[in-house]
């Protein structure tokens, strides 16, 4: 493996590599411990949006109880040749919150649709406030 290199990505770059939505990995504590979960995302108006279903288990474990309240969380994205042993990967950190009112409205626009089945009509916003990434593959 001595031709493998591993470049570290600026944050324009980061963006480029995500900017056209796809699928992430939302990751926090919850009830039982830690979780990650896959969902559906766009990338609209500096943040990550994604939808799920209300009173599911991403919903409670996110909700504080404080109205307003935001949740850290960490979102990744990335992409993986294994053929070629290449790939990419990007790590969002910052709060996650609820959209309401006006803010869904903005939300909703972003398009973004849930592979998940059933009712997906809650929507999350996370709010980078820090953006990092790197690519793996050959000298």
């Amino acid at each position: 493996m001595a031709d493998r290199m591993i470049e570290e990505l600026d944050q324009d770059q980061c963006l480029q590599l995500i900017s056209g939505g796809g699928i992430g990995r939302i990751a926090y504590t919850g009830r039982f411990g830690p979780a990650v979960l896959p969902v559906n995302y766009a990338w609209r108006d500096g943040a990550i949006v994604f939808r799920t279903a209300a009173h599911g288990p991403l919903d409670e474990d996110l909700r504080t109880g404080i109205t307003d309240a935001d949740y850290k969380v960490a979102f990744e994205i990335d992409s993986i040749d294994l053929a070629s042993q290449r790939g990419w990967s990007v790590l969002i950190q910052g709060p996650a919150h609820h959209v309401a009112g006006a803010e869904e409205e903005e939300v909703r626009r972003a398009g973004v649709e849930s592979w998940a089945p059933g009712d997906r009509e809650l929507f999350v916003r996370i709010v980078p406030s820090r953006i990092t990434g790197r690519r793996v593959g050959s000298a």
